[in-house]
Order: C-alpha cells, then structure tokens, then sequence
C-alpha cells in the first residue's frame, strides 16, 4: 500500500497583533498629523518572532493609522498594552473574547501590575517577549496555553531576527527606519517604568547585528528607540564607531551625560547623530534629588544645549511638572528657562504615577492617587494630588508652559541657535505651537468636575455645603 498522503496541509493559524491607541491618536484623529508618526518596533519584532515551522497568518493593526476591523477573525489575538492604552486594551479584548478568539497580552503595563490584566486575557506575557512569545504560541497550538508566561532572567538579544517592517504600511509613517541597539536603563527615576518593569541592568544586541539591520534597511536616516543609548559607555563607543561607516543621520535618546563625555560626544558626532531628546525633568535641584535624577544639574543645562549644539545636535528637552518641590510659578519660570537656554523643542508633562513605580507606591500611601482610570496616565492628566497647588492648577499651568515656550516671539529666540536644517526647525516648532494651542481640548480636568457632579448630592448632603471641584 501507499502510505503518502495527498491530504491538504493544515490552516495555518490566524494571529493578529494589534497595538491599541488612546482616544487622542486613535484612527488618525490626534493632534499632529498621521506624518509625523515613525513605525514602531513591538508588532513588527513579534512577527518576526513567530517561529519559521510555525505555520500562521500574520495581521499586524497599529492603531493610530487604521481602525481595528470590526469583523476581524483570527484564531488568537496579541495585544501590547502601555498604560494609557490599558483602557481601550480590554474594551478590545472583551470583544474578541466574547467572538470565542483567544486573547493574550503584554507590554509595559503587564509587566508593571500583571494582576490588572489577568480577567481580561486568555494569558499574558510578563517581561520581555523573545522567548516565552514563540513558546506561547506552540503551546495555543497544542491546546496547552498557560495563563501566565514570565522573561526569562537570563534573557539574550543576540541573534534575533530583523523586524518584519514591511508588514506595516510604510507611507503611513515618516519613516520605518526605526533600530533598537539596547534596553534597559541603569539609572533609578522613581517615576520611570523601567527600572520597575525590567529593572536596571542594560540589554545590548551585538553591535554588527544592528549595522546589519540598518544595511539591510539601506537607512540613511534612522530613529533609535532605546530608552538611554550611552548606558553603557563601552557599548556605545563600539557602536557609534560602527556607525562611522555607513553615513547614517540618527536621532536617538540621551541622558545629560554625555555632555560630559567629550570622546563620546564626539563620536556621536561622527557617527550621525543630529538629534537627541534628554529628559531634563526640572530645574529644581531638590526636585531632582528627590526623583532619583540628581545627576541632572539645572545649573549645566545652558551647557548642555551649548554642547551639543558645538557637535551639530540638536536637543528635545522634556520636563515635567507636578513634582513635590513645584509650586504654581513653577511653569512660567520653567518655559522661560528652556527658551534662555535655546532648547530646540522644549516639551512639557505632567509627572505621571505609572502602576507600581516607587512614585505610585508613594502617592498612593499617602492618599494622593485620585483615579485608577488607566486611560487618563498619558503624561497630560493630572491622575494624583499635587502637593503644593491645585489639580486644576496643574493642568492650566502645563498649557501655559507650552504656550509660552512656543510663543512667535520664544520661537525665534530658540531656532536662530538650533543646528537643524531650517525646514525642520520651523516645521517641528510651528507642529508644536498648534499643540500648544489645542491641549485644552484634549486635555482637562473635566473628568474630575464630571466625578463630582456625579456625587455632588450625596456630598452636600454630608457636609451641607458646595463641593470642590477639580481641587
């Protein structure tokens, strides 16, 4: 007898991963234009993540370019989950779940309060995905899916595949030239979510596979996306003498140290770099010193910016507003600094309490955390009390800042030094400027006067008087 089977190959599984947007970016209705977005790595390393013998049918929907189709039909449904996407996450995965596709989820905010995602998902995915992602889905296939798939501590970057960039429609960013060198940070920022979510100690691919990737790419502009590229001076070094030769532009993040570091300031000049966004945070020293960021020095930062400048980099400075030592002339004096400093594009949030960071673990000791409502942690809403102003103090002063720093007259005193090609300095400046004027429409405390309405009754009832609002 013949035993070879002219039987059809099996389906292959149908997944599709999805990166859910807040009401701001949802559908392309944000404040900026869909243009000025840049790929984003998660979706497009996940795909390329999926074992080659595992037989699937890939849907990758980022959405703040494309709605999420409402008669979507896969077999298993990947969702990666920050914060403030949290919210419209679940809404998602309640509608999948009750179509009988199964639902698994990861990201920053599962990692960070893995127990917040549990109800809401088939399983989830604690930490970094490059090993229990591939192992996930052999065990959906087998009918073996566990509720819970945690990093392993021994974690590697080295010999991933490349992203699946073109899995994304690339005419809908302005640019999928989007690397990744390391992750990790070392530094200890009682707000940040990274050494919480996955702790302190840098992860770095081999410095030849990301010169390969950009090569493969044939990138002669480039996005790097880790969260502190000179975390470890060595590794940097060796990869911004790698870059030398490929006469790649680049824009990446920073901490103020390198500023300090003249052979490598250096060489990230020679190697491409045009552009950097740091985190200042303050100009408080107390304020500093009390966020775990005392290695920033308000007193430098004119330096700093003179610095870079001097190497052809051109700086986005971030500061954030809310911190215990801020008091309500905190905001002008904070915008009026960064334009004297001749910062490129100043950029202003509210300090923000993500779950289970030393920040949140505080305020909420303390009684100051005011909603749990995850869709409002996007760095603009104010989610806790401050200590010496108001809620509503807060969020006015944060628009004031930026209409200041992106005032006709600040503009120009600030794009005259910058060392970007003047298109981009006035483009970029003139972007943020119709952001500085339309944040009261995405931005407000009305979710607070609309909680107090709510129990206005029963309040003044209790106390017999007018309730506060937005207090």
């Amino acid at each position: 007898m013949n035993s070879t089977c002219d039987c059809p190959p099996p389906r292959p599984w149908r997944i599709a991963l999805i990166s859910p947007k807040g009401p701001l970016y949802r559908h392309r209705k944000g404040i900026f234009k869909k243009s000025l977005r840049y790929q984003p790595l998660t979706l497009t390393t996940l795909a390329a993540l999926v074992p080659d013998d595992f037989p699937a049918e890939l849907t990758l929907i980022d959405e703040g370019i494309q709605d999420v189709p409402d008669d979507l039909d896969v077999d298993l449904v990947g969702i990666t989950v920050i914060t403030g996407t949290a919210m419209r996450s679940y809404e998602l995965a309640a509608r999948f779940r009750k179509k009988g596709m199964t639902v698994v989820m990861g990201g920053p905010h599962i990692t960070l309060i893995p127990d917040d995602a549990r109800p809401h998902a088939d399983a989830i995915v604690v930490g970094y995905a490059e090993d229990t992602w591939p192992q996930l889905l052999r065990d959906f296939a087998a009918g073996e899916l566990k509720e819970a798939y945690h990093q392993a501590p021994d974690l590697s970057l080295a010999g991933r595949p490349f992203p699946k960039r073109e899995l994304l429609p690339s005419k809908h960013y302005i640019t999928s030239d989007v690397f990744e060198a390391t992750r990790a940070c070392i530094h200890n920022c009682d707000f940040c979510v990274v050494p919480t979510a996955w702790g302190r100690k840098p992860l770095q691919k081999p410095v030849e596979e990301v010169v390969a990737d950009i090569r493969a790419q044939g990138a002669r502009r480039g996005i790097f996306v880790d969260l502190n590229l000179i975390s470890h001076r060595g590794y940097a070094k060796r990869l911004f003498e790698a870059l030398i030769p490929l006469r790649i532009q680049w824009y990446g993040l920073s901490t103020v140290l390198l500023a300090d570091d003249d052979e490598l300031l250096e060489l990230a000049q020679r190697s491409g770099c045009r552009g950097l966004l740091m985190g200042l945070e303050s100009i408080s020293n107390k304020a500093l010193q009390e966020s775990g960021k005392g290695f920033n020095s308000p007193e430098k930062f004119a330096r700093v910016v003179e610095r870079l400048h001097a190497h052809g980099i051109a700086l986005q400075g971030c500061f954030v507003f809310g911190l215990d030592d801020d008091e309500p002339d905190v905001f002008l004096r904070t915008a009026e600094f960064a334009v004297e400093a001749k910062v490129d594009l100043p950029r202003f949030a509210v300090v923000t309490p993500f779950p289970n960071t030393p920040l949140y673990l505080r305020l909420q000791e303390e009684g100051r955390i005011l909603t749990r409502d995850w869709e409002l942690y996007d760095g603009q809403h104010v989610v806790f009390q401050p200590k010496r102003m108001s809620v509503q103090e807060l969020q006015e002063g944060i628009e004031a800042a930026w209409k200041h720093a992106y005032s006709v007259r600040s503009i120009f005193r600030r794009i005259r030094h910058s060392p970007a090609p003047l298109p981009v300095r006035v483009g970029t400046n003139l972007g943020y400027r119709f952001y500085a004027h339309n944040l009261s429409r995405y931005y407000n405390c009305d979710w607070i006067i609309g909680r107090a309405d709510r129990g206005k009754r029963s309040r003044q009832a209790e106390v017999g008087g007018e309730s506060k609002t937005c207090a």
